[in-house]
């Protein structure tokens, strides 16, 4: 859904998310600015802004809203992923549409700053137009299939993080979301953890760290990674790491 917002003697703006870009950016609580209309035809809601803006005597923004997202239309079979541009100008395209999502039989395709790497790498010109270019869609699904810590039964924690994701993005988070926001929230949240330990509240340590686990997923997709990737990384710089328990923490053996 989108809102066409007005903050009044100010502006008249377009937002999938009110409490996001509204009041945690723009810094208006709920009765200092109205909804003027809402539709889920971004069309629509696009022209009226314009429309709104000129008649209240606003700032007229020089982009419609709708045309704020790049987003590529891509072909997908049972096999490929095609790509409306030359492969020579596939990188580009892939950077400008970064977040962008897609569906195939072999789950959710995500462009982020490392699978624009390997689609870039192994993409294709496609055979019946040269102004097209392709992926496997069962090849790019074998390399980023996540395994955590190695892989192994049990440790394909994939869906969950899909999951979140898929929330974020219906609501907007990624869109017109705020890396820095996203970190205030994550120290928001790590306070709640650090009250919850005081008060040895079980139901509320698991409630925070649950929470904060959700903030790094998305502040991760915000700047174009997957937490997965990240956790690999920490994982692997830490797995032959040596040391002893001190005091009740941990020391890193140092050479």
């Amino acid at each position: 859904m989108y809102y066409l917002y007005h903050i009044p003697g100010k502006k008249i703006g377009v937002t999938r998310n009110l409490n996001h870009r509204v009041t945690l950016i723009q810094g208006y609580k709920e009765n200092e600015y109205e909804v003027l209309e809402q539709s889920d035809d971004i069309d629509y809601i696009s022209d009226r802004e314009i429309e709104l803006q000129k008649s209240y005597g606003y700032k007229v923004d020089m982009k419609l809203y709708k045309n704020l997202f790049n987003k590529m239309k891509i072909n997908v079979t049972a096999t490929t992923s095609t790509f409306p541009v030359p492969l020579k100008e596939l990188k580009a395209y892939l950077k400008s549409n970064m977040g962008m999502q897609w569906k195939t039989e072999f789950g959710e395709f995500l462009i982020d700053k490392v699978s624009v790497k390997w689609m870039t790498k192994f993409a294709k010109v496609s055979m019946y137009n040269d102004k097209r270019s392709y992926i496997y869609n069962k090849a790019f699904s074998e390399y980023f299939k996540p395994k955590l810590f190695g892989g192994g039964e049990g440790t394909d924690t994939s869906s969950i993080f899909h999951k979140i994701r898929d929330w974020a993005q219906e609501r907007g988070l990624y869109n017109e979301g705020d890396p820095i926001v996203q970190y205030v929230k994550l120290q928001e949240e790590c306070g709640e953890l650090a009250k919850a330990l005081l008060d040895k509240d079980e139901p509320e340590v698991i409630d925070a760290i649950g929470d904060i686990v959700v903030v790094l997923t998305n502040l991760a997709h915000q700047k174009g990674y997957r937490i997965e990737d990240c956790i690999n990384a920490a994982y692997n710089e830490i797995k032959n790491r040596k040391g002893e328990m001190i005091d009740g923490t941990f020391v890193k053996q140092t050479l």
